[in-house]
C-alpha cells in the first residue's frame, strides 16, 4: 500500500512533557497541541505517540523517585495515563480538536486479526478528524516495561511501528536536543549537527549514546533504531527539538530542520 503523503506520526517523550521535578510541563504540552492542531487544520492526518505515563503517575502519587518495582510502575502508569489524557483532551479542545486514546501491547501488532482491528480503528479516527494518541499499555502488559520479550523497547520503537502500519509518509521524533550530532552535544560543545542521513550504518549507531534523561527510557540509540525500521519502509524520519513543535510547519514546507533520515524507496 502506498504511503499517505499527508499522514505524519509525531512521537513526544517524557523529557519534553515533564520538567526536572517530574511535574507536567503545561507550556510545552500546550505548544505541542497547538502545533498539531494547526497541522491538522492544514489537511494533515496526525497520530501522536506519547510517553510520560509512568513519570506523570509517579509524580501525582508523590513518589520520591521513579518506581523500580513492576507493580508500582504499572500503578504509576495507570494513574499517569489518566492524567495525560485529561490534559490532552482539555488542551486539544481549546483548539477545537478531538482526540482518541489507543493503548497497545505486543499482541495488538503481532496477531493479524488484532492488527487489522487496530488499523481499522486508526483509519476511523482519522477519517473523522480525530487525533489518535497512542501509548504502550504499561498498566497491564509487563512485557512493555521490563521483559526481554518486549516488542517496542520504548516509544521510539513504538512510533516507528505505528508509522509503518499507518502508512505514514513521515515520522517526527521530538527530542531534548536539535537532532543527531556527530558526538554527544551534552559532553562535547564542538559537536556538529548532521542535517541529513542517507544510510544508518554501524558507525552511525556507535555515535549514539545512552538514555538522554533520567525521566525517560530512551536515548539517541533507540531513536536510530526507530529510524532504521521506518526508513526501511520508505518513511522519512526527522529528529527535531521537542521544545519547538512549531518546526512541524517547517517540515511541511520542506525546510531543513533537525536531522532527516531519508526513507528508502
Amino acid at each position: 500500500m502506498a504511503l499517505s503523503k499527508k499522514r505524519i506520526v509525531v512521537k513526544v517523550g517524557t523529557s519534553t512533557l515533564t520538567n526536572e521535578n517530574g511535574d507536567i510541563n503545561i507550556r510545552e504540552m500546550d505548544l505541542l497541541c497547538r502545533a498539531l492542531s494547526g497541522m491538522e487544520n492544514l489537511g494533515y492526518d496526525l497520530i501522536l505517540v506519547s510517553s510520560g505515563a509512568i513519570a506523570v503517575g509517579a509524580n501525582k502519587m508523590r513518589l520520591a523517585q521513579k518506581p523500580k518495582e513492576l507493580r508500582m510502575k504499572q500503578a504509576a502508569a495507570s494513574v499517569g495515563q489518566l492524567e495525560l489524557m485529561h490534559l490532552y483532551d482539555k488542551l486539544f479542545g481549546e483548539y477545537n480538536r478531538m482526540v482518541g486514546q489507543i493503548l497497545l501491547s505486543n499482541e495488538d501488532v503481532q496477531i493479524p486479526e488484532r492488527r487489522e482491528n487496530l488499523t481499522n480503528t486508526l483509519e476511523a479516527l482519522l477519517e473523522n478528524h480525530i487525533i489518535p494518541i497512542v501509548n504502550e499499555n504499561d498498566s497491564i502488559s509487563h512485557t512493555e516495561i521490563e521483559s526481554d520479550q518486549k516488542l517496542f523497547s520504548d516509544n521510539d520503537k513504538l512510533s516507528a511501528i505505528v508509522a509503518v502500519f499507518a502508512n505514514a509518509s513521515k515520522l517526527v521524533i521530538l527530542s531534548d536536543i536539535e537532532g543527531f550530532y556527530d558526538s554527544n552535544p551534552h559532553e562535547n560543545p564542538g559537536a556538529k549537527l548532521i542535517s541529513r542521513v542517507e544510510e544508518i550504518d554501524d558507525n552511525l549507531m556507535r555515535n549514539a549514546g545512552g538514555s538522554g534523561s533520567n525521566r525517560g527510557t530512551g536515548g539517541m540509540i533507540t531513536k536510530l533504531e526507530a529510524a532504521k525500521l521506518a526508513t526501511s519502509h520508505g518513511i522519512d524520519v526527522l529528529i527535531v527539538n521537542g521544545q519547538k513543535p512549531e518546526l512541524l510547519y517547517d517540515i511541511a514546507d520542506k525546510k531543513v530542520v533537525g536531522t532527516l533520515f531519508v526513507g528508502k524507496n
